[in-house]
């Protein structure tokens, strides 16, 4: 029973997903050397903005080639494609936003997203607010719902 919920953690963790067991900081550094463009030096600011937001960060590698950042559950993806740097927030509808970051992925109850694209100035003062938020709400210790005393049976 062990060997099978060893197992299941591995798989749910998906650290070394069809990668031929490579680190996932490794496939994180290949990722942003193979964009070689605005894309990767964007990819490579923002995990160090989020490094630098929370050392205690986990770098993941999920779903065949998307860059995880954890601690206590996901904080953010940073996924790239041909005209964006997508940095998406697991549980982003439930932070606030001061600066008004989120610009994308905005009608969802549950996720929020920063598309970042060619030119684009990151505010990285906000941004390093916003991981600490996440990592925050990840954290956070929620008390257990309190039950209703039971009242006395009158005869």
């Amino acid at each position: 029973m062990k060997e099978a919920m060893t197992t299941m953690k591995t798989e749910k963790s998906g650290s070394d997903e069809a990668t031929g067991g490579d680190a996932p900081s490794q496939l994180i550094d290949s990722r942003i050397k193979e964009l070689s463009d605005w894309r990767g030096e964007t990819l490579a600011r923002i995990r160090t903005l989020i490094k630098q937001a929370d050392p205690e960060v986990v770098e993941e590698w999920k779903w065949r080639g998307v860059p995880v950042w954890s601690h206590a559950g996901i904080i953010c993806t940073g996924e790239t494609y041909k005209n964006t740097v997508k940095m998406t927030f697991a549980k982003g509808a439930s932070l606030e936003d001061p600066s008004g970051l989120f610009n994308s992925s905005l009608e969802g109850n549950t996720r929020r997203a920063i598309d970042f694209h060619e030119g684009d100035k990151i505010d990285e003062k906000a941004l390093e607010v916003l991981i600490r938020a996440a990592v925050a709400l990840n954290t956070s210790v929620r008390a257990p719902a309190s039950r209703p005393q039971k009242r006395p049976k009158s005869a």
